[in-house]
């Protein structure tokens, strides 16, 4: 009876012992698939960051060169300034990750950038003001997003650092749009 139980024991404890490794394994493999997923949308997040951050610099400069209104063009002149910086803090950032940020703005804000420059005066004015109303908005949005619910600590950070100069930059924007029309 001594030798049954202890062969009975044996094998459930070589069964236990070689599952082991597989359960382990398994574990790992999820933990590492649940901070993957965590740091893709961390991920996207700076890549439309920097997209974003691009965009606003080439058009401000385009406001500084063509805006008709003093007002505008100090506008421009503030997002080349402001969102230059935050763009080099940003590619500190996307390097120490080891994320790849795009090389220039995607074709939805080239689009933008191709039919501003066809305009001048007041009109340019306008639909620059109108433009950058839009996009702080959803600037806003996109850092609010990141800074509350984002996974990695230095990502969260770099929103919650910069949203607030991005929630100036929408009161600014606000108040020169009316300016223009």
């Amino acid at each position: 009876m001594k030798s049954k139980t202890c062969r009975l024991f044996l094998s459930v404890l070589v069964v236990v012992a070689a599952t082991l490794p597989f359960a382990s394994a398994q574990d790992a493999s999820a933990g590492m698939k649940a901070s993957s997923a965590k740091s893709s949308a961390d991920q996207k997040f700076v890549k439309e960051a920097a997209d974003g951050g691009m965009a606003e610099v080439e058009l401000g400069q385009l406001a500084v060169e063509k805006a008709s209104s003093d007002d505008v063009k100090k506008f421009g002149q503030r997002m080349v300034d402001d969102h230059g910086k935050a763009n080099d803090k940003l590619k500190e950032l996307a390097t120490s990750k080891g994320i790849d940020l795009p090389a220039e703005p995607n074709a939805k804000h080239q689009a933008t950038k191709a039919r501003l420059l066809k305009l001048s005066g007041a009109e340019f004015d306008k639909a620059y003001m109108a433009d950058m109303l839009k996009d702080h908005k959803m600037d806003v949005a996109l850092f609010n997003r990141e800074s509350a619910s984002g996974k990695d600590p230095d990502v969260k950070n770099f929103a919650s650092e910069t949203l607030p100069t991005l929630k100036d930059h929408l009161k600014q924007a606000e108040s020169t749009s009316s300016t223009t029309h």
